[in-house]
């Protein structure tokens, strides 16, 4: 099911219901210049056997109201976005699943608003967290002294995005889509071309959106709240990850009180056919513990560092 939500004066984000209505909501937030079709559907459909999954595109993404020039947002607006979300469809908590920007997005829809939240799981991102990193030796690492993006990214991200048609953009983006996804896993071109057509067919046009890159991203850290965090927490930990590899995951395990990580064998930053599975099942053993535990009477409490 389809619904336009009204976010802020003269913003709509469209969102999309796949599951049971009845069923624990689930709230997919995806990355920068990324809408809702950013979770491929056979991921969608794995997670609304158990769940009300509820995937929708920011602002300047897909179907949403693109207007960045017109009226600039921040990027708190964007995590904002996602209880406005919840509250247009009438979902007092949902689990929610972040990826990249949407990650941090979804710290901080957990440490500002932790009474919406059944449940965070934390994809390819890094932690809003000046906290430093403990090795396993019992070293320590300043969190601004974490490896950075993978020179081959910065490289592509670097590239002004020219307008040579459709067809030449789906190339682009699959181009991209290969660095993205890392080198230990077979490069699946056909399932990323599928699934740009389908996302332009979705848009309307093959426009690229600049905005989330200029959106004000201050005021974002979140040291404190994440380590007071009482919301059960999952960090997937991708180890061919180039936007923030490793450790950036287990960074963020350390910063998330009680948060536990779980590795999905071959992940970069991307959601090719051969990590949809494994993740699925990550995210919804990670949920029906969290259901289980918040049930009347569990003795189960959330995992503590």
């Amino acid at each position: 099911m389809q619904q336009f939500i009204d976010a802020a004066p003269g913003i709509r984000l469209w969102t999309e219901q796949r599951g049971a209505p009845d069923a624990p909501p689930l709230l997919l937030i995806m990355g920068a210049q990324a809408g809702g079709l950013g979770w491929p559907d056979p991921l969608v459909d794995a997670l609304a056997a158990r769940h009300r999954v509820i995937r929708y595109d920011h602002r300047d993404t897909g179907r949403s109201t693109w207007a960045f020039d017109e009226r600039p947002y921040r990027i708190a607006d964007l995590a904002e976005d996602a209880i406005r979300v919840l509250d247009g469809l009438g979902i007092a908590r949902a689990h929610i699943v972040g990826m990249s920007l949407g990650g941090m997005l979804a710290q901080m829809v957990l440490t500002d608003h932790p009474d919406r939240v059944l449940s965070a799981t934390l994809i390819g991102t890094l932690a809003l967290s000046t906290a430093p990193y403990t090795r396993p030796d019992g070293s320590t690492v300043p969190a601004g002294e974490l490896p950075g993006i993978a020179p081959e990214v910065l490289e592509m991200w670097a590239r002004p995005v020219e307008d040579h048609g459709p067809a030449a953009e789906i190339e682009r983006r699959i181009a991209h889509w290969r660095v993205l996804a890392g080198d230990q896993l077979p490069f699946d071109a056909d399932h990323f071309r599928a699934l740009e057509e389908q996302v332009i067919a979705h848009t309307g046009h093959h426009g690229t959106n600049t905005a989330h890159g200029r959106a004000d991203d201050g005021g974002m850290l979140r040291t404190d709240r994440l380590a007071e965090n009482r919301v059960p927490a999952l960090v997937v930990h991708a180890p061919a990850e180039p936007v923030f590899p490793p450790p950036h995951a287990q960074h963020l395990a350390q910063s998330v009180r009680g948060a536990h990580l779980v590795e999905i064998p071959g992940m970069g930053h991307a959601l090719p056919p051969a990590v949809q599975g494994p993740l699925a099942e990550a995210i919804l053993a990670h949920t029906e513990a969290a259901d289980r535990a918040a049930l009347p009477g569990s003795t189960t409490a959330p995992p503590q560092p």
